[in-house]
């Protein structure tokens, strides 16, 4: 979660409700609540220093992400993972980033290069760090932000509210679907590395042909 949301959550002892949410997303998303998981709002109140009711709120938030179920009777769960799933929410991110990217390519001047190429910088920083750790694990969460951050810039001038919505949902499926044990083998990062220079260098030479193919190689992996 952001480090302001989580400071100011853990001076005050009592979260916001965007703060919950946000550390909902990233326990969700880094498998720290585990696919298929159920998960029980009155669990949670005391943790988050709130009422269950807010909790549920929250769970319904996320339930319209695709990240939690919710089934009348049965109440909140994790959504499963399935290798089938991830390879339909990897198509759809090759769709949506194909066409987001291309469009922000042709939309965005100086600044949208400039802040794609820092958020480049941010992110290859830490895979590097990952690269070299004995033990890459603590790294996973905020290397999941930092990836995020470079893929929603990269889309960020297209012009499409509703396309950024949408991906922002698959974005959070995917990454849930994809555990950290998928990610965590010795050769995953240096590939992941050259895909996200080539992906960059493809924006920044603004060719639209090698900036679909990057994106595609990407999760060729996944499809």
């Amino acid at each position: 979660m952001p480090d302001a949301l989580h400071d100011e959550a853990a001076t005050a002892g009592r979260w916001r409700t965007d703060a919950i949410y946000e550390d909902m997303l990233a326990r969700l998303t880094t498998a720290r609540i585990a696919p298929g998981t159920r998960i029980k709002p009155a669990d949670l109140q005391g943790e988050y220093g709130c009422s269950a009711g807010t909790v549920r709120d929250v769970l319904l938030q996320l339930s319209r992400t695709g990240v939690v179920r919710f089934e009348l009777q049965r109440g909140f769960r994790a959504a499963e993972a399935t290798p089938a799933r991830l390879a339909d929410l990897a198509r759809m991110r090759v769709l949506l980033e194909q066409e987001g990217a291309c469009a922000a390519m042709a939309a965005g001047g100086i600044d949208w290069e400039a802040r794609l190429a820092a958020a480049h910088h941010r992110l290859v920083h830490i895979e590097r760090q990952i690269v070299a750790a004995a033990d890459p694990t603590p790294l996973i969460e905020l290397w999941t932000s930092s990836d995020r951050n470079f893929h929603e810039t990269m889309l960020s001038d297209c012009g499409s509210p509703v396309l950024l919505e949408t991906w922002g949902g698959i974005y959070a499926q995917f990454r849930q679907q994809l555990l950290p044990s998928d990610e965590l083998t010795p050769d995953y990062f240096p590939v992941i590395v050259a895909e996200h220079q080539a992906v960059l260098a493809a924006a920044l030479a603004r060719d639209p042909a090698a900036l679909r193919a990057a994106i595609a190689r990407h999760f060729a992996r996944h499809v």
